[in-house]
């Protein structure tokens, strides 16, 4: 499968059968997703498998802010958190911020590693979808996050059990601009 391939053909999945997914495919999804480039190669993203009854824990206590996640998170048979390393992405060696931008890196970063997992997953014919509305003080709490972790994103992952058609997009002429 080309990039080209893989990209236009990953598609949110929200929908998964009850196959579990093993480790070791796991393993290779995210040693796929350890080459995304980040913050003068920082490489802040850490990812947490998490199953069984953390799993329904977090679908039932972490998601009031949007029900409808925790039944996703209920139908896959594993969810991937997506956590950062703190104070490290923007950052001078000394501290201080590299730009005006101050730590947003960090989610930058996040996001560049969460689609590069996605992208690795569905080369694997895994299905994903990232989630972004979940209550991030309970599911870090149910984590168990250490002080210099910050949860960004929610992963499930299994085989999908729905196609969903690829949604419309936006023509090129309305992406792109040039200057000179």
């Amino acid at each position: 499968m080309t990039a080209k391939e893989c990209i236009l053909e990953r598609r949110s999945i929200r929908k998964f059968k009850a196959d579990p997914v093993s480790h070791d495919l796991l393993q290779q999804i995210v040693e796929t997703a350890s080459f995304a480039p980040s913050w003068k190669n920082t490489q802040i993203t850490r990812y947490i498998a998490v199953e069984g009854e953390l799993k329904e824990k977090i679908a039932r206590e972490g998601t009031s802010i949007w029900p409808g996640n925790g039944a996703i998170i209920s139908s896959a048979p594993v969810l991937i958190a997506v956590t950062v390393i703190k104070n490290r992405s923007g950052f001078e060696r000394d501290g201080s911020y590299s730009t005006p931008r101050g730590d947003g890196w960090q989610m930058y970063d996040a996001g560049v590693a969460s689609q590069t997992f996605c992208l690795a997953a569905c080369e694997q014919g895994l299905g994903t979808v990232i989630l972004g509305l979940f209550d991030q003080a309970v599911v870090e709490k149910l984590l168990g996050l250490p002080e210099d972790r910050e949860l960004v994103a929610l992963i499930p992952v299994g085989y999908p059990d729905e196609a969903p058609a690829a949604p419309k997009r936006k023509t090129v002429e309305e992406l792109l601009t040039y200057q000179s």
